[in-house]
């Protein structure tokens, strides 16, 4: 009798542990390295309140911001590792893993409008884009914008003249440090969350941001000049573990794409309005001054950062360059 009761308490105690390992909730664990307070950041809030509300808890998604997980450097070894299952990369980091062409998006002037740039990312071509990342292991789910990027250093940034000698940061992307050879500096490439500390300690001069990151890290502190040039697009694309998200039930996939078209709806609706929020704050601290390029200067600017465009064109490809700027024909912008 007492061997029975104890042969239907383990059987009991069996049920009852599989039962909680098979509700135990999916985890996605989420990591960037912006601050919260970005678009990107609360696109990343957006997405952990709506799939956990769509999946009725049977995923739980955990943001790590600011590089708390992994610096820009590492997230996608790790993703790729399968030690992270999401991130939202800026689209410049995919060209040093071999994809080259994302670093269309890092081309000078290429986009002379957000209106261009929804038909690119929105459309057939940011559907083949994603598609040439499957072969590295890697889904791409939505672009995310961050807008138009501004230049700071410790001196007026009127002409390209004005940068001839600076030492700018950019992100590790040929484009950019063809960009900013173009201009006459000398590019430096480092992990975004090591900027601060090298203008603080003159390591670099300058660097490029949409105006929320130049805020959010405080880099406004240690940069007595802004311009407003709209020179060149900052976004990401949030991405996951191919494997992982291949292997997730159905149903649990298309409640998380689900998730992720509405907060990508929200994070693409707030990046403007962030932008200029930004740049009102830092404004506001009287240690920074911002500049708007005139017409003339930004004819200047044009003239001397457009063969980029011919420059990487081999690297990139032509007639995907050709099909972004047919883009913005279309709409009359080029």
């Amino acid at each position: 009798m007492k061997l029975k009761s104890l042969v239907f308490a383990l059987s009991a105690a069996a049920v009852i542990a599989g039962n909680a390992f098979a509700q135990a909730p999916i985890v996605i664990k989420f990591s960037h390295v912006v601050a919260n307070d970005t678009p990107k950041g609360k696109g990343a809030e957006r997405f952990k309140e709506l799939a956990e509300k769509a999946t009725k808890g049977r995923v739980k998604v955990e943001v790590y911001p600011n590089s708390t997980l992994y610096k820009d450097k590492e997230e996608l070894e790790a993703l790729q590792l399968g030690a992270v299952q999401m991130l939202a990369p800026s689209l410049a980091k995919f060209g040093p893993l071999g994809v080259k062409e994302f670093e269309v998006f890092d081309l000078p002037y290429i986009f002379p409008s957000k209106e261009v740039l929804y038909r690119v990312t929105e459309g057939p071509i940011g559907k083949e884009l994603f598609k040439k990342l499957e072969p590295k292991g890697i889904t791409g789910l939505a672009y995310w914008d961050n807008g138009f990027k501004v230049m700071s250093a410790n001196k007026p940034l009127h002409a390209p003249a004005d940068f001839r000698g600076l030492k700018m940061r950019i992100q590790s992307s040929k484009v950019l440090d063809a960009q900013m050879r173009a201009l006459g500096a000398n590019p430096q490439v480092l992990a975004f969350s090591e900027v601060y500390q090298a203008l603080q300690t003159g390591v670099v001069d300058g660097t490029e941001n949409p105006p929320s990151n130049l805020y959010t890290q405080k880099m406004h502190e240690v940069q007595k000049h802004v311009t407003v040039s709209n020179h060149g697009y900052l976004g990401y694309a949030v991405i996951v573990n191919k494997k992982f998200w291949d292997g997730l039930p159905a149903d649990i996939r298309t409640a998380l794409e689900g998730a992720m078209k509405d907060a990508t709806k929200y994070a693409n609706a707030i990046a403007q309005q962030e932008n200029d929020a930004a740049l009102a704050a830092v404004q506001k601290t009287g240690k920074t001054t911002i500049y708007y390029l005139n017409d003339k200067e930004k004819a200047e600017w044009r003239k001397a950062l457009l063969p980029v465009q011919t420059q990487m064109a081999d690297r990139i490809g032509k007639d995907l360059i050709a099909s972004v700027n047919k883009e913005a024909a279309a709409l009359g912008q080029k």
